[in-house]
């Protein structure tokens, strides 16, 4: 019974020093609090409570050190949670998407395409996001043909540069690129009516060929996932004997147009030189390893010129001459090895006009 009342009274003198702490912090002065015969700050009335609550002897010396580790942790847990926004922003265009269904669904039978207006309305959200966070630019959009052409880029740590250039392309220029995703895209919980909406593709051949014979364009990483999280600042490709993109490109009679992105590698990067970060996706297939930044570094998407249908090319001198392309781009806009505070730099300066 005594050490319930004594708690009690602990309780009521916790509640009266957090309420002259706030009076203090709003009116200022220099009061105290008597939580015993000794009067004392506020602060260390709040500490003596705590222990004499808890029972822990010198607890103010535990709680410096907790402040200390809290302040030391803290910019690392940031840097490991900033990557989260851009799944948070992923979620927020299904929730759109959702919302958009319900709110239309009555006009379907009226209208030409469904889903045009959430297309631009996702379009918007993902594009200021990039001209925000990253200054996000386009560069020689002009190079992507009228018709169908498919699009080979370099994978960052994440997809956002792509779908910043989507974004811009279908805001721009009111043309729309299909992409090609790894199979476990299609697992991600709720994400099945945003791909369904965007188009996004498996990747069999006979579909993207299928495709680009109806005028569609398509982009596609033959890196894929592996390039994803294993390159690094060194903006080295891995497509390993990955062909079958420029197969696709000669069955359907069309140009390849290499693409890369600026900086991708210093808005977020990934722990893929860990070995047994390697080791763990050869065995399970799925992108485990991870990521820290967010940084709102500069990013440009540059465009190169297509490389244009051969009757009498191979698919494995295509796939040379593709690389050979992505890997001009490479050395041209990007300074290797990468430099995050350099890529920060960038937000401030002007791009010459000969890129």
């Amino acid at each position: 019974m005594i050490k319930q009342y004594r708690q009690v009274y602990l309780f009521e003198d916790l509640f009266i020093c957090l309420y002259f702490l706030i009076k203090q912090e709003m009116i200022g002065g220099n009061e105290s609090c008597t939580a015993g015969p000794i009067p004392m700050s506020y602060l260390t009335c709040l500490t003596y409570i705590l222990g004499e609550w808890t029972g822990v002897e010198h607890i103010e010396d535990y709680l410096s050190y907790a402040v200390y580790l809290l302040w030391v942790l803290f910019p690392l847990a940031v840097v490991f949670l900033l990557p989260g926004v851009l799944v948070i922003l992923f979620y927020v265009s299904i929730l759109l998407l959702h919302i958009y269904k319900r709110k239309n669904e009555l006009k379907e039978a009226y209208s030409n395409d469904f889903w045009d207006g959430a297309k631009q309305m996702l379009a918007t959200l993902w594009d200021g996001h990039g001209r925000i966070w990253h200054g996000y630019e386009l560069h020689g959009a002009e190079n992507i043909p009228e018709g169908p052409g498919l699009i080979v880029f370099y994978h960052g740590a994440t997809p956002a540069d792509y779908v910043y250039f989507m974004a811009r392309l279908l805001i721009q220029r009111k043309r729309y690129c299909h992409v090609v995703a790894d199979h476990f895209v299609f697992r991600l919980p709720g994400f099945k009516i945003l791909l369904d909406v965007h188009g996004v593709m498996h990747g069999p051949k006979e579909e993207c060929v299928t495709a680009l014979k109806k005028g569609y364009l398509i982009a596609i990483a033959p890196g894929g996932v592996r390039e994803a999280l294993f390159s690094d600042e060194m903006y080295t490709i891995i497509w390993g004997n990955r062909k079958g993109f420029a197969q696709v490109a000669i069955d359907a009679k069309v140009p390849i147009i290499p693409m890369f992105t600026q900086n991708v590698r210093e808005g977020i990067r990934t722990l893929g030189g860990i070995k047994i970060f390697r080791s763990l996706y050869e065995r399970i297939r799925l992108p485990v390893v991870p990521m820290y930044g967010g940084f709102p570094v500069k990013l440009r998407t540059f465009i190169g010129e297509p490389i244009p249908y051969e009757p009498n090319i191979t698919a494995e001198e295509l796939t040379a001459k593709t690389k050979a392309a992505l890997q001009a781009l490479i050395e041209k806009h990007q300074k290797i090895p990468g430099n995050i505070f350099r890529a920060l730099m960038e937000r401030f300066q002007t791009q010459k006009k000969e890129d």
